[in-house]
């Protein structure tokens, strides 16, 4: 029997999910980017790229985080703690940006279809910084009493890829309208940075809190 995530669990970690995606950021700025400067078909096929690469931290998140648990209660516990301080430093950094977004392009204008979907997939998936954003995001929504955290943390990192599939396909598509709306309002990055830093700064510090 599959145990699913239950639905204050999904809707909670949907929303948060939802905000730190559409906060600016390399992944969704490098949509913009695309779409603007080479249409809206490379930019969603680009970030539809960078949305699968998030399958492979979501895998490497639940084995890791299911191989401390079954080795030591002590190393999850550092687990819990380093991810905690690394999501406060990431609040941080979001409270104290400027807002400033930058949206350019790093593609040649020769690049197929398939280039481009496989340059956003692997640049997300080889990236360190993403890896540790999931082993410190994702444990946090894992419920302790209905056991099966591994399964839990696949499907929460299922519904986070999804959902910056969709975000990112929007970006994409609507990359024109966005990209001069985003530069015509330079506060509403500022903005987002500073909720989503929020966001990191409580969630460190329950993640440390807890038990």
């Amino acid at each position: 029997m599959i145990h699913m995530l239950s639905p204050e669990q999904f809707l909670s970690f949907l929303a948060l999910a939802i905000l730190i995606t559409a906060s600016p950021g390399p992944d969704n700025l490098m949509v913009l980017g695309i779409g603007v400067s080479k249409g809206r078909l490379r930019g969603m096929v680009f970030g539809f790229g960078c949305a699968l690469g998030c399958l492979a931290h979501t895998a490497l998140a639940a084995l890791g985080v299911s191989a401390l648990i079954a080795a030591s209660a002590t190393a999850f516990t550092a687990l819990k703690i380093a991810g905690g301080l690394y999501l406060i430093w990431l609040g941080i950094q979001a409270l104290r940006s400027t807002g400033q977004t930058r949206i350019n392009s790093d593609v040649q204008v020769d690049e197929s279809l398939s280039k481009l979907f496989f340059k956003g997939l692997f640049a997300n998936a080889i990236n360190p910084k993403v890896v540790l954003f999931f082993l410190s995001f994702l444990p946090q929504f894992v419920i302790a009493e209905q056991g099966h955290a591994s399964l839990q943390i696949l499907q929460l990192g299922m519904v986070f890829t999804l959902q910056a599939a969709v975000l990112f396909g929007l970006l994409g598509y609507f990359s024109g309208a966005a990209g001069q709306w985003l530069q015509r309002k330079p506060r509403i990055g500022l903005w987002l940075d500073r909720i989503a830093g929020g966001i990191f700064v409580a969630l460190g510090v329950r993640l440390i809190a807890s038990r």
